[in-house]
């Protein structure tokens, strides 16, 4: 793998491991590869076993509203949820299909550096 696009990848990796958006499985994937990495595993292996874990689930503008509905209220609270509800129907109205958080944002930005964009 080229220099640059590693140092890309371990940048978007920092900002999933920071993300407080990035769900268990992303959180474990993004770790494996950083720890793959330091011990001098095959950087396209790690990185291929990374972009198939964040791959395999990407939270639609519908799963986020449905969520700002049900459980962020819970979570969040009432204010924080009714904010990120107005955002996702923001959105959607303009007609954006996923989820723009810190996670989802750096995954997706991964994954089209990678050549697998989110479409």
């Amino acid at each position: 793998m080229e220099k640059d696009l590693l140092e890309y990848t371990a940048q978007k990796v920092e900002e999933l491991l920071a993300a407080p958006s990035s769900s268990r499985q992303t959180l474990d994937a993004a770790q494996a590869w950083k720890d793959a990495i330091a011990a001098g595993e095959d950087a396209d292996e790690a990185t291929t076993a990374l972009l198939d874990a964040i791959d395999e689930h990407h939270t639609t503008i519908d799963e986020l509203i449905a969520f700002a509905q049900g459980h962020a209220k819970e979570m969040l609270g009432e204010d924080v949820a009714a904010g990120m509800l107005a955002h996702a129907q923001e959105r959607k109205a303009a007609g954006e299909k996923y989820c723009d958080c810190a996670a989802c944002t750096a995954a997706h930005e991964l994954l089209a550096k990678h050549g697998r964009p989110v479409v």
